[in-house]
C-alpha cells in the first residue's frame, strides 16, 4: 500500500504541481513534437526515484515513465475540444491503474535506506492528500465545470475589477486544506462554519451579478470543492487507522 502512496504522490507532483500551464498548451499544440512532453516524462522518472529513495525501483520507475509517456501521447493524438474532459478522466484513470499494478507486482527485498516506520507512512499519506487537494483538485473542478463556463459571465465589471489575480484558486486551496485539517482533528462542526463563512462572503457577489446561472455555477463549484476535500479526508483517516492498527 505504501509503495502505491509514494507513486501517487510522485504522480500528483509531476502531473499537476510541476507542470505549468504553458507546458500543457505547448503539448496540445505540438503533440509528440513538443520537447515539454518528454521533459514531463523525465520529471516523473526523477520524482519516482525521489519518493522511493531506493535504486531497486529504477526499472519500475522506467516502466512507469514509459507508460506515462505513451498514455500522454495517445491522449494528445486523439484529443479535441469535444472529448477533452472524457480523455482527461481516462488519462488519469489509466495512469492510476498503471501505478496500482506496478505497486501490486513490485516485490521489494529491502526497504532501502528509508525506514518504513509508522510515522513516515503517516506523513506520506497526509502529504499525498495535501498535494491532491491543491492543484490536482483545482484541475478536476475546472474540468467538471467547463461545461457551464459561459454561465459565469457577469453583467457588470464591478466584480472583476475588484477581484485579486488567482484569488479563486487560492481560496479553493485554502478551503480544502482547512477541511482536511478539521477532519484530521475530528472537528466536523468547523467545516459547517467554513461553508457558512464562504457563503456570506459570496452572497454580495451573487447579488451584484443578478444571474441565477452564476449562482448555480458557484454553488456547484463550492460543493465539488468541499466534497472532494471531505472524501479525501475520510480516505486519509481510514488509511491512517489501518497503518496505526
Amino acid at each position: 500500500m505504501m509503495l502505491f502512496i509514494k507513486l501517487l504522490l510522485a504522480h500528483l507532483l509531476g502531473d499537476f504541481v510541476l507542470q505549468p500551464t504553458n507546458w500543457v498548451e505547448e503539448k496540445e499544440r505540438k503533440r509528440y513534437k513538443s520537447p515539454k512532453l518528454y521533459l514531463h516524462a523525465l520529471i516523473h522518472f526523477g520524482l519516482i526515484l525521489l519518493v522511493t529513495m531506493d535504486v531497486q525501483y529504477l526499472p519500475l520507475a522506467a516502466l512507469i515513465t514509459l507508460s506515462h509517456l505513451l498514455i500522454d501521447m495517445a491522449k494528445l493524438q486523439f484529443q479535441n475540444k469535444k472529448n477533452q474532459r472524457i480523455l482527461f478522466i481516462a488519462d488519469q484513470v489509466l495512469h492510476l491503474a498503471v501505478l496500482a499494478g506496478a505497486a501490486y507486482l513490485a516485490t521489494p527485498t529491502q526497504p532501502g535506506f528509508i525506514f518504513s516506520t509508522t510515522q513516515l507512512n503517516s506523513f506520506l499519506i497526509i502529504a499525498t492528500g495535501i498535494v491532491f487537494l491543491t492543484t490536482p483538485s483545482s484541475v478536476f473542478v475546472r474540468i467538471i465545470l467547463s461545461k457551464w463556463a459561459p454561465a459565469t459571465e457577469i453583467k457588470t465589471d464591478l466584480i472583476e475589477t475588484r477581484s485579486l489575480q488567482h484569488a479563486g484558486m487560492m481560496i479553493g486551496y485554502l478551503e480544502r486544506l482547512l477541511v482536511l485539517l478539521f477532519i484530521l482533528q475530528g472537528q466536523w462542526s468547523a467545516i459547517g462554519f467554513l461553508v457558512t463563512a464562504k457563503s456570506v462572503f459570496r452572497f454580495s457577489d451573487l447579488k451584484m451579478g443578478q444571474d441565477r446561472k452564476l449562482t448555480e455555477y458557484i454553488l456547484i463549484g463550492t460543493l465539488l470543492s468541499f466534497g472532494i476535500a471531505i472524501v479525501t479526508g475520510i480516505i486519509i483517516t481510514k488509511l491512517l487507522s489501518l497503518i496505526t492498527g
